[in-house]
C-alpha cells in the first residue's frame, strides 16, 4: 500500500505543477455489478445477476486546457454476485475494494458542460464477503470470502462515463452516468478459469475550486 500513496501523491503533485485550476470534492452514487465466468477454458461463459450497492469517492479534478482535464479519485467500491441463474442460485458474493480511476477529461460548454471521461483504474481489495451460500458444485462459482479461500487483491481495468455538469463561481454539481471493465480475475487457486465483473455506476459530485 505504500507504493500506491507514492504514485499518488507523485502524480498530484505533477498535475499541481501543471493546471490552470484544481477542483476538489467527494462523489456519491450506486453502481450495479454484473459477473461472467468459465469454468474451464473454451467452456461456454456464463452470466450471473450482479449486485445493487452504495459507492463514494473523495475526486481532485484538475483543468489542463478550457475543455480538457484530468482527475483522480480515490473510491469505495463493493461489486459481486447474487447469482440467479439455475447452477448458482441462492449464492451470494461481495468484494468491497478500494478503487483508483485516473481520467482524461473533455468537456464541451461553458458554465453548463457536457463531459466524456475515461482511462485506466486500479483497485486494491479490502474484504471478500459470502453473504449468502446455498449451492456448491463443479460448475458453480467457488467461494471468497473464507479462511482458505486466498482471493487476488489487485483489480484492474478500464473505466468510461459521460455526465453534465453545472459551475456556479468556485462550486461545481456533476451528474455521471460512468462503464468499468474489469480485466483482473480474484480466482488465485485455478478452481475456476476466469471470473470477470463489469459495473454501471450512477452518481452525482461536489467540487470546490482550491486553486486558479
Amino acid at each position: 500500500m505504500k507504493t500506491w500513496w507514492v504514485l499518488l501523491s507523485i502524480i498530484f503533485l505533477s498535475c499541481g505543477r501543471l493546471a490552470a485550476q484544481t477542483s476538489i470534492g467527494f462523489k456519491a452514487g450506486y453502481t450495479s455489478s454484473s459477473a461472467s465466468y468459465r469454468v474451464t477454458l473454451g467452456s461456454f461463459p456464463r452470466t450471473v445477476t450482479g449486485i445493487t450497492a452504495p459507492t463514494y469517492s473523495f475526486v481532485i479534478e484538475q483543468f489542463f486546457e478550457k475543455n480538457a482535464g484530468a482527475q483522480i479519485e480515490v473510491q469505495w467500491l463493493t461489486t459481486g454476485y447474487a447469482a440467479t441463474d439455475t447452477i448458482n442460485v441462492g449464492n451470494e458474493t461481495r468484494f468491497d475494494y478500494l478503487k483508483v480511476p485516473i481520467l482524461s477529461n473533455f468537456y464541451l460548454g461553458n458554465s453548463g458542460r457536457f463531459h466524456i471521461k475515461l482511462g485506466p483504474h486500479l483497485g486494491y481489495l479490502l474484504q471478500a464477503r459470502e453473504v449468502n451460500r446455498i449451492v456448491e458444485g463443479e460448475l458453480v462459482i467457488p467461494t471468497y470470502g473464507q479462511a482458505a479461500d486466498r482471493p487476488r487483491k489487485v483489480m484492474y481495468g478500464l473505466t468510461a462515463g459521460v455526465g453534465l455538469s453545472k459551475l456556479f463561481g468556485k462550486h461545481t454539481l456533476q451528474g455521471e452516468v460512468r462503464y468499468s471493465y474489469e480485466f483482473g480475475n480474484p480466482e488465485s487457486q485455478e478452481r475456476i478459469f476466469d471470473l470477470n465483473f463489469t459495473q454501471l455506476e450512477f452518481s452525482l459530485a461536489y467540487l470546490f475550486r482550491v486553486l486558479q
